[in-house]
């Protein structure tokens, strides 16, 4: 059996990684902050001291971690000691060129990576019940999948290195759109004082009905804006869509909109907070 490693305890890794314990997978893992791997270590994972001892130990390795530059940091020093042909496995957003030249610089030393953003949000992490967009030869993806399908219900190849975080992207697209129509929807009914509970109640079983009514709506309805997904990842995310947008000749006005209002959000502070603190953000909006 190939042992698996898994990189990242964050707020979707945690629960990614306890979902391959509790179908008894042998696991170890690796966080910079070590006491985010207790929770783990009591479960029976095994705690490694640094990424290079993970690497040189694990024939498949997950990572999921924040930005770009923090992937290719951690597979600099996980490859180091690393077997040739380890897979390594990527459920960070990262920019999509990011991901390419990951592909190809690790294929040239002699490993296999896919490139697998997730979606489902934490609640689908915690349920296992996410989505995964893999970028990456069909072989390959065929066989990480049995250890993805431990937290996800749904695990596609969507394309060649690159394609999904592409895919991650158009997700990260809709996603700011339906963020969108939920915070104006509800800031609008604020201002035009209508009871709020019965207004997402209301709207949301019908056609303006969505995840984010579903999800996000009862955040907005007690101003409870800790994270979930925060605004600081949130514009992480569309910063990479914009890029990728911009290199494809395509405009993303709704997403570029979301960006600008969140960034007013995060100069404030506030970028912790959970994206559907938008409805703030659109409840302050002065009319030109």
């Amino acid at each position: 059996m190939v042992q698996v490693g898994f990189v990242g305890m964050g707020v979707m890794g945690a629960p990614m990684a306890g979902h391959i314990l509790n179908a008894g997978v042998p696991l170890r893992v690796y966080n910079r902050n070590r006491a985010k791997t207790e929770p783990l270590s009591d479960r029976g994972a095994v705690v490694m001291g640094s990424l290079e001892e993970l690497g040189a130990s694990c024939g498949l390795v997950f990572l999921c971690v924040g930005t770009t530059d923090n992937v290719r940091d951690c597979l600099d020093r996980l490859s180091v000691r690393a077997a040739p042909g380890t897979l390594f496995v990527d459920h960070s957003t990262i920019s999509p060129r990011g991901a390419i030249e990951i592909h190809e610089a690790l294929r040239a030393n002699g490993f296999r990576f896919i490139d697998a953003p997730i979606t489902g949000g934490s609640m689908g992490a915690q349920i296992g019940s996410l989505t995964v967009f893999c970028g990456g030869e069909a072989r390959v993806i065929d066989e990480a999948t049995p250890t993805m399908m431990h937290y996800s219900r749904r695990v596609e190849r969507v394309g060649g290195p690159g394609a999904g975080q592409m895919m991650k992207m158009a997700n990260q697209i809709a996603v700011a759109g339906a963020l969108l129509g939920l915070c104006e929807s509800m800031a609008f009914a604020k201002k035009a004082g209508l009871d709020l509970v019965q207004a997402h109640r209301l709207l949301s079983g019908g056609a303006a009905g969505s995840w984010a009514f579903e999800n996000y709506g009862p955040k907005i309805l007690a101003r409870d804006w800790s994270p979930g997904f925060s605004i600081k990842n949130q514009r992480k995310d569309l910063v990479y869509a914009e890029e990728a947008a911009k290199a494809l000749g395509q405009v993303i006005p709704g997403a570029e909109l979301v960006d600008v209002l969140l960034a007013q959000l995060e100069d404030a502070g506030h970028g912790e907070w959970a994206t559907a603190a938008l409805y703030e953000a659109l409840l302050n909006l002065e009319p030109e």
